[in-house]
């Protein structure tokens, strides 16, 4: 092999460092802040030529909020593996069925009210904010947006947040505040969360235990014209700020990949609203209908 071709193994990692910054939503810039290495180093990594330490994987997937384990491994765990070797045998119906005896016995059954919390879940642009202060209304029920609650938990902003305690952090305080918000409100809520809360095994599945999480479904497009629109194309920043064609283009691939890597995620939503092609009236009356199911 040429020493000028990537190794095999080093791009495989490459790929996986990428693929887990994307589910994060995190740019290769803020990846090196919170990880204390160089955008450079992280680049050859993520190219498959960077000569790659243990300390610097394990800053790596710290700042991920992973463990190098989950960096590394290439199989679920068995018990998970032989699980899924079942549900792979099963047809839809059938998946609903063994989705309710697993919800019911290990995490949902005791938890009362779920079905009077909905949160509202998917990538920004996709209508959380409009489209849940509308349900909350229509419910008679407070309106809440995760992210100020997160603040309140903290008693500073997000980027004081991030700053002072990096993403492992941030994520506590956001699972406390969504424990918080559960407790305050058995008779009912809607939250608006962040698009990268289902990145997190244990948030995700504290805010499914306690919440009905409806995904609110939109095309690349759609998020990106939405995001413009609000002037403000955060996690979406490139490196092309002098060249607005370039930088349209590179935060459209930023939303691609965001969204294709947390596709599977987002779907393990109870409902899946989705308001692409559609009004917001029309939106609504899908959201409205979605939630109207379990209450």
């Amino acid at each position: 092999m040429n020493d000028q071709e990537p190794n095999a193994v080093l791009v495989e990692l490459g790929a996986r460092v990428r693929a887990w910054r994307a589910r994060r939503g995190m740019t290769r810039k803020q990846l090196a802040a919170d990880s204390g290495l160089s955008e450079r180093f992280l680049a050859d990594v993520e190219s498959g030529r960077g000569n790659v330490s243990i300390n610097s994987l394990q800053a790596a997937a710290h700042a991920l909020s992973i463990t190098i384990v989950e960096l590394l491994q290439d199989a679920p765990r068995p018990a998970a593996a032989r699980i899924q070797g079942l549900l792979a045998q099963l047809d839809d119906a059938q998946l609903d069925q063994a989705h309710a005896l697993v919800a019911a016995n290990f995490g949902r059954a005791d938890q009362r009210g779920r079905e009077k919390r909905i949160a509202l879940i998917g990538l920004r642009g996709a209508g959380k904010s409009t489209l849940g202060a509308q349900l909350a209304a229509q419910r008679g029920v407070p309106f809440v947006e995760l992210d100020r609650e997160i603040e309140r938990e903290a008693g500073t902003s997000m980027n004081e947040i991030l700053l002072l305690h990096g993403q492992p952090g941030y994520r506590r305080y956001e699972r406390r505040a969504l424990l918080r918000i559960a407790d305050d409100h058995p008779d009912g809520v809607v939250v608006t969360t962040g698009g990268s809360l289902v990145s997190e095994r244990e948030t995700f599945d504290l805010l499914q235990s306690r919440f009905y999480c409806v995904w609110l479904r939109a095309s690349p497009e759609e998020h990106m014209s939405r995001v413009v629109a609000q002037g403000d194309l955060r996690p979406f920043h490139t490196a092309h700020a002098g060249d607005a064609q370039g930088a349209m283009s590179e935060a459209m691939e930023d939303i691609r990949r965001i969204l294709a890597s947390r596709e599977a995620l987002y779907a393990r939503a109870d409902s899946v609203v989705d308001t692409a092609g559609r009004t917001v009236k029309q939106s609504f009356r899908d959201l409205e209908r979605s939630c109207s199911i379990r209450s």
